[in-house]
């Protein structure tokens, strides 16, 4: 059973960066894509960006070109470099974790516990 544990939320000034961090603890004979997602306050929860397996990357239209997503595997870590940040940008940022192959025992979804960014103005 995979647990998620998030780090690198924070208050920054509009232009500014931070790196979200995201740990998973796995059996190493479960593949999972990796995601970010958001939830500003009176909003709905949104994906941001998303990392599969095999290297490949998606973004949300609105983070594409600022956000990079990436992944050390053998630290069974993804990463969100967000750079050129904007208020509308501020959000409770979750890691998500989803099965793509494995075992009953990997289990399917799991959510981190969220970490809060702040993008002042």
């Amino acid at each position: 059973q995979a647990q998620l544990v998030e780090s690198g939320g924070g208050s920054v000034q509009a232009g500014g960066s931070l790196r979200l961090s995201c740990v998973a603890s796995t059996y190493s004979y479960c593949t999972y894509d990796r995601s970010w997602y958001r939830q500003a306050p009176g909003k709905e929860r949104e994906f941001v960006s998303r990392i599969i397996s095999d290297g490949r990357t998606y973004y949300a239209d609105s983070v594409k070109g600022r956000f990079t997503i990436s992944q050390d595997s053998s630290k069974n870590t993804v990463y969100l470099q967000m750079n050129s940040l904007k208020p509308e940008d501020t959000a409770m940022y979750y890691c998500k974790s989803e099965l793509r192959y494995g075992v009953v025992s990997c289990g399917t979804n799991y959510w981190g516990q969220g970490t809060q960014v702040t993008v002042s103005s």
